[in-house]
């Protein structure tokens, strides 16, 4: 959730709150979503019903679902930042050329958004897609992004957002946060061991622009193949390859 707003708008909080419960549970009727939400049928028909009319959810039987002018406006959202053109060619040849799974994630409201995701030929199928929003202190790319980002903003993120566990390995406590962050700072990338999913290992490096940094890219795969000198020292130079042609294509071009 964003900065809370002076007067928000109920009605649009409620047609949010109803399309996010549509996505999770994966399309629903009526009456499910009601029991779900805890409010009246009623009221859920009426915003479904509108919902419908502006084409924004589709009807199939007596389940709704989200509609694809969702898709719409995700496509638009992303080709408006600038880095995703810049990016998604050298993350397809870093896919290429490791067999992994390559990542572009920015922030937006103290969350991680998924801008772009393309597999190599030995990558793992691994939950998440384009506009996945995901906690910043959980994720190689969260933090190469926190790390260069002013303190007190990531103080407000922490406090907004918390710092809930993914897994055993998620780091928690905000102490040892600033001090994983110092440690990125000083050398360059960041690594995600199993803090984001179990059994997967990430190398991720920050994207920055004139010294402010714009988001971050990443190479995952599993801990069998991501271990030792390839994902201590083989990876981290790829990637940081990778890192210095994009930020002199963004800061230049």
């Amino acid at each position: 959730m964003g900065p809370s707003a002076t007067n928000p708008v109920k009605s649009i909080e409620a047609m949010f709150t109803i399309v996010e419960a549509l996505k999770e549970l994966d399309g629903a009727g009526v009456t499910e979503l009601a029991d779900h939400l805890e409010l009246p049928k009623s009221t859920i028909h009426n915003y479904l019903a509108t919902l419908e009319q502006e084409e924004y959810v589709v009807k199939e039987g007596t389940t709704y679902r989200v509609g694809l002018r969702f898709l719409d406006l995700g496509a638009y959202a992303r080709d408006q930042v600038e880095m995703f053109e810049v990016a998604k060619p050298e993350l397809e040849h870093l896919a290429s050329e490791t067999g992994e799974l390559a990542n572009l994630l920015v922030e937006e409201h103290g969350k991680g958004s998924y801008l772009y995701r393309t597999r190599g030929e030995m990558a793992v199928q691994v939950k998440g897609h384009v506009g996945t929003r995901a906690p910043l202190h959980s994720t190689g790319l969260g933090k190469a992004i926190l790390a260069h980002l002013p303190e007190e903003r990531v103080e407000a993120i922490v406090d907004h957002h918390g710092m809930p566990a993914s897994t055993p390995e998620t780091i928690t406590d905000r102490d040892e946060l600033f001090d994983e962050l110092k440690r990125i700072r000083d050398r360059g990338f960041a690594f995600d061991d199993e803090e984001r999913l179990r059994g997967l290992r990430c190398v991720a490096a920050p994207i920055l622009a004139n010294d402010d940094v714009v988001g971050a890219i990443s190479v995952s795969g599993p801990t069998n193949r991501l271990r030792d000198t390839r994902y201590r020292e083989e990876l981290p130079q790829k990637l940081l390859e990778v890192q210095n042609v994009i930020e002199l294509n963004v800061t230049y071009s």
